[in-house]
């Protein structure tokens, strides 16, 4: 009788994960023989990953990137490309972003730098930083437009 209404609750106060992982508990028996301690952390940990899953995910549709599958993993480094792969990773860390320095790429047309900017940008976002993908010529309006009306780039 209790555990019905649990789970409806946990749905009330918007803990989802965490009632579909009670919920899943509650169906198992395996899972009797855990003790409390260790089937409550189960159902936090789901609702925690749950969170900062979807946290992520906003994140990235937040940026606008062209290609939001890009991912520094996918990269491809043949010689062609002139690509230093330590330095990529180094972007990867996000430790310029600390630093307060700019990451500005360069190279010829189908070269892959929407790629190279999309990829660093979520990795920037799975350490859940804030980014917002811009194209040079779009940037360039926005700093016009807010020279002349005095607002600040977005």
């Amino acid at each position: 009788m209790l555990m019905n209404p649990t789970v409806s609750k946990l749905y009330e106060l918007r803990m989802s994960a965490m009632a579909k992982a009670f919920a899943q508990q509650l169906e198992d028996p395996q899972f009797n023989e855990l003790s409390f301690e260790d089937r409550f952390s189960l159902l936090v940990e789901a609702e925690w990953s749950s969170r900062k899953s979807n946290h992520l995910r906003r994140l990235v549709k937040k940026a606008g990137y062209a290609i939001p599958s890009a991912c520094v993993e996918d990269i491809s480094y043949h010689a062609g490309r002139q690509l230093d792969k330590g330095l990529i990773l180094k972007l990867a860390s996000c430790s310029y972003i600390d630093s307060t320095n700019n990451v500005i790429i360069l190279g010829a047309t189908g070269t892959g730098k929407t790629y190279l900017a999309c990829a660093l940008g979520i990795a920037a976002n799975r350490k859940f930083y804030e980014v917002k993908y811009v194209r040079l010529p779009d940037l360039l309006v926005e700093i016009a437009l807010a020279r002349s009306d005095g607002t600040t780039v977005t």
